[in-house]
């Protein structure tokens, strides 16, 4: 278990295993669901996945051309919300 300290504004900062453990990365938004008894649901919020964010992704990066298989795995990549290196 583990234990947060509440500050003087109400705010709580959760630790970094438990962003680990939600899969939640900087900048990311969670969904927060009241539960009874005082119980609260934390879950990483789904990515929408809009397509100007996939856009121009890589714009520059690129050392040579890539093949329209490897332009797919990337895709697949983003779309999934994980990391594309």
């Amino acid at each position: 278990m583990t234990v947060l300290t509440i500050s003087s504004k109400g705010q709580i900062t959760l630790k970094r295993d438990l962003l680990q453990h939600l899969g939640i990365q900087a900048g990311q938004r969670i969904t927060i669901d009241k539960l009874p008894n005082g119980t609260l649901n934390i879950q990483a919020e789904q990515n929408t996945g809009k397509i100007d964010d996939f856009i121009g992704k890589f714009a520059g990066r690129l050392a040579q051309p890539i093949s329209l298989d490897e332009m797919n795995a990337i895709t697949e990549q983003a779309w999934a919300g994980e990391k594309c290196e």
